[in-house]
């Protein structure tokens, strides 16, 4: 059994490369003890300090050490083996860009964290985020800065196995150009997002409206944006389409406006004209959804059949617009009809000359 261990397998002997294996198999037992002191003693003592610093950076530190582990223990059992030199080069070169993109990953965990605990205002008054980003902005964010720490870390890769970016950026020739052209929009929808988020236009939640499409805010991303209408369909719209187009931000407005016109008879006094003026008027009184402030009831038309009322009052914002709508018709429809106020139809009157 012990002479077993002496035969060759690939350039190495069997003992060398089962000591490999145990090197690679004690890695991956000292990740399940790194995580067994991760969860039972570093997350407790972080989470008694007084600042969120540590936990953020231990909670970004954790996966790319477990990996980093691994590499190490790769490297190390590889590294005793005997190969030929160009599988050497490879496997060099290999682990180095690994290594390279692990701690990319850490970077980049950690700056998403810092984002999130440091500067996005959570709505707790005690917890607001030093520059009170919106949370709902959050993922745009993340995107940004993800897709800036990757480019940075393959960069970074690529230069240390030896591979000169600009002049491979320069040997794709009139190819680069086609990508470049083909990309135009992409790099337009990404400015927009950005401009969406620099702007602060709208943010996920709110309600908007653009050339006609209405509808919830679900998701901002770099390249488009995604609303859900009324009828709970999704629509995707590019984001430079909304930087050129009017956007109209529903959920901004202190309250909903709504203009109401209704026609009263010809036959109707001044004095019930003054009525119903004085009835629209005092709705908030009678609808707690409708707001007091802005409040506009006048005689505004002598119609082709109706003397017009013009009534615009505004929804509290917290209220459902749908219901308050119906309760403020139904109230008007009650005290008219109550104090003798009678609708208009369309009316035609006709006079018929007699021959003489």
């Amino acid at each position: 059994m012990i002479y077993m261990l002496d035969n060759i397998l690939f350039g190495n002997t069997l003992r060398d490369w089962g000591l490999s294996l145990l090197i690679v198999v004690a890695a991956l037992v000292v990740n399940k003890a790194l995580v067994f002191l991760y969860d039972k003693l570093i997350r407790k003592i972080t989470s008694r300090s007084a600042t969120k610093l540590d936990d953020v950076f231990f909670e970004s530190l954790e996966r790319p050490v477990l990996l980093g582990v691994v590499l190490a223990a790769l490297y190390f059992a590889l590294g005793r083996l005997r190969f030929e030199p160009e599988l050497v080069k490879v496997i060099s070169m290999s682990l180095k860009v690994v290594v390279i993109l692990d701690i990319t990953w850490f970077v980049a965990r950690l700056i998403t964290g810092l984002v999130r605990e440091n500067f996005v205002d959570s709505g707790d008054e005690g917890q607001r985020g030093r520059f009170r980003i919106d949370s709902k902005q959050l993922p745009l964010i993340n995107r940004t800065v993800l897709i800036i720490v990757w480019l940075i870390g393959v960069v970074t890769a690529l230069k240390n196995i030896g591979v000169e970016v600009s002049t491979l950026l320069g040997t794709l020739g009139i190819g680069g150009v086609a990508i470049a052209l083909a990309a135009q929009d992409t790099i337009k929808n990404i400015f927009g997002g950005v401009t969406i988020f620099t702007d602060r236009t709208f943010r996920i939640g709110d309600v908007i409206n653009i050339n006609g499409v209405e509808g919830t805010v679900v998701d901002i991303g770099l390249r488009s944006t995604r609303i859900r209408t009324y009828d709970h369909r999704m629509v995707t719209v590019p984001n430079y389409s909304l930087i050129d187009a009017p956007v109209t931000n529903i959920s901004s407005e202190p309250g909903r406006r709504v203009v109401l016109e209704l026609g009263l008879t010809y036959d109707t006094s001044p004095e019930k004209m003054r009525k119903a003026v004085d009835l629209l008027k005092s709705v908030p009184e009678r609808v707690a959804e409708v707001r007091h402030k802005d409040l506009v009831a006048v005689f505004t038309n002598f119609g082709d059949s109706a003397l017009t009322l013009t009534f615009i009052y505004f929804i509290r914002k917290s209220a459902d617009v749908w219901e308050t709508k119906s309760a403020v018709n139904f109230d008007i429809l009650r005290e008219f009809n109550a104090a003798g106020l009678n609708f208009a139809f369309p009316t035609q009157t006709v006079f018929l000359e007699k021959d003489h």
